[in-house]
């Protein structure tokens, strides 16, 4: 399975050139993805990459020690694992290269009010992918650590009938009632400073900086400012939907052996980074939270730049073995 998933990314990169002008883009490694926010790397919990900066602070560890009696050395970097898709039209994977894989209907999203006497709301689809570029490309480094998940559809919002039913998640999720007054909304102007400048504060767990709340988990943004807004927004809520679900695991700060799942978003956990419509190919990636003023501005366009597609970059742990490092390079040498 996983050499079929490679063998289908290699392909979509030969069709890139033929899929330039379509809605919906096949992300080239290349041109697309901005590596320098594989930065910093930490090792013994020291900062190896002078000058790049990051949410956590590290205590030193020379050694770690993990189940099997291996012992190794602490590393900590950034990994792009995932692709959010935020679209209006149901079942078009934007970050498939546009295909569509159902008739859209009726329950078609955008924009519901541009008149100046009404305030903007929005509703999107979203879809979530799998997405380990680190090991579709192949690039001899797993002993790195790297995720080695298979590439996969995860999620699509159109089979999900919470992700439209604002009513229906007040029930699942009776939180949403102590997030949606306004001490708390009070709360998340103090995240969108702090997130602008690259520390999201995990403490305000229902907040997502500069974009608002996070609750209701739902596709409906009932303050719509911006495409980049709107759309980013959602890909916060995606990554705090399937925390609350126990889907995605994260590292602890002291913890280079196993990840844990989580209800609550861990927001320091991830960083974001635009590649559709246009590809935000310089560093540094978004912390969740941090205004688009400083990232998004012309990224979105009528007729064309109105659906979205993420890059979310994962922050990975792991105890390095040495001994596995020698074999490795003795194998391919």
């Amino acid at each position: 399975m996983k050499t079929l998933a490679k063998l289908a990314f290699m392909l979509s990169l030969l069709l890139l050139p033929f899929t330039v002008h379509a809605e919906g883009k096949f992300i080239n490694p290349v041109t697309d993805v901005c590596w320098s926010c594989l930065f910093p790397i930490h090792i013994g919990g020291g900062n190896v990459t002078p000058g790049r900066n990051d949410f956590i602070k590290y205590k030193k560890k020379l050694l770690c020690h993990c189940q099997g009696d291996l012992v190794g050395v602490p590393v900590a970097f950034w990994e792009p694992t995932r692709l959010i898709d935020v679209t209006r039209t149901p079942y078009k994977l934007m970050g498939l290269g546009g295909i569509s894989i159902g008739k859209p209907g009726l329950n078609r999203g955008g924009v519901k009010s541009t008149t100046p006497e009404i305030e903007s709301s929005s509703f999107y689809h979203v879809h979530y992918y799998q997405f380990p570029i680190l090991s579709l490309l192949d690039l001899g480094i797993e002993f790195v650590c790297e995720d080695r998940l298979s590439l996969d559809i995860g999620y699509m919002s159109e089979f999900d009938p919470f992700w439209g039913g604002d009513r229906w998640n007040t029930i699942i999720n009776p939180e949403i009632i102590l997030f949606t007054n306004p001490l708390a909304h009070a709360a998340c102007v103090v995240d969108c400073g702090f997130s602008s400048f690259q520390k999201p504060l995990d403490r305000l767990f229902w907040c997502a900086g500069c974009q608002g709340s996070l609750y209701p988990l739902t596709g409906h943004v009932s303050q719509h400012i911006g495409g980049i807004q709107a759309s980013s927004l959602l890909a916060y809520r995606m990554l705090a939907k399937l925390h609350n679900w126990h889907v995605l695991q994260v590292f602890e700060e002291d913890s280079y052996c196993e990840s844990h799942s989580s209800y609550r978003i861990k927001k320091s956990a991830y960083k974001t980074q635009l590649t559709y419509p246009i590809a935000q190919t310089k560093g540094p990636c978004n912390a969740l939270g941090r205004s688009d003023l400083l990232w998004g501005v012309g990224k979105s366009f009528p007729y064309g730049g109105e659906d979205f597609v993420y890059l979310i970059w994962t922050k990975k742990h792991c105890c390095l073995d040495p001994y596995k490092i020698a074999k490795k390079v003795a194998a391919r040498s």
